[in-house]
């Protein structure tokens, strides 16, 4: 059973989860809380936040976690989406907005950079030596 959740009386999304901010709810639960995203990259672009105010996903108790994914797999569904993104965001840098843990459905109609999530992805080469010796070192911690 989850503790009582946490909530901030000025974050916008603890104010959609109360019902303060109108929003167009999909799917709710004890733990969690979706809607449509009013300003979408694409049509059906949703948003899973959970009930308990965490600003990061570290700081968010595991049964809040686990009662994400299954709603975004619904909502995917729903939509009969074949092609979408599941994002979440952890810090200003990382180009979070609200602070509030909360995962986006995105859908990616077609292959153009018109509409849905739009990335790069500066992956580097010739790195096996230092992911080796950072594997070494994050095991420890694991």
């Amino acid at each position: 059973m989850a503790a009582t959740a946490r909530s901030l009386a000025t974050c916008i999304f603890c104010k959609i989860i109360k019902g303060q901010i109108p929003s167009f709810n999909l799917i709710e639960t004890d733990l969690s809380y979706s809607f449509l995203d009013i300003g979408p990259l694409s049509k059906g672009h949703a948003l899973i936040i959970p009930k308990d105010h965490a600003a990061k996903l570290h700081e968010l108790p595991d049964e809040y976690l686990a009662d994400v994914m299954p709603i975004a797999k619904k909502i995917a569904a729903a939509q009969g989406l074949e092609n979408y993104n599941i994002l979440q965001n952890n810090g200003r840098i990382a180009h979070q907005v609200v602070d509030h843990v909360h995962f986006h459905v995105i859908p990616k109609p077609d292959s153009t950079d018109d509409e849905g999530l739009v990335i790069g992805w500066p992956a580097k080469s010739d790195y096996v030596d230092e992911v080796k010796k950072y594997h070494e070192e994050i095991l420890g911690k694991l």
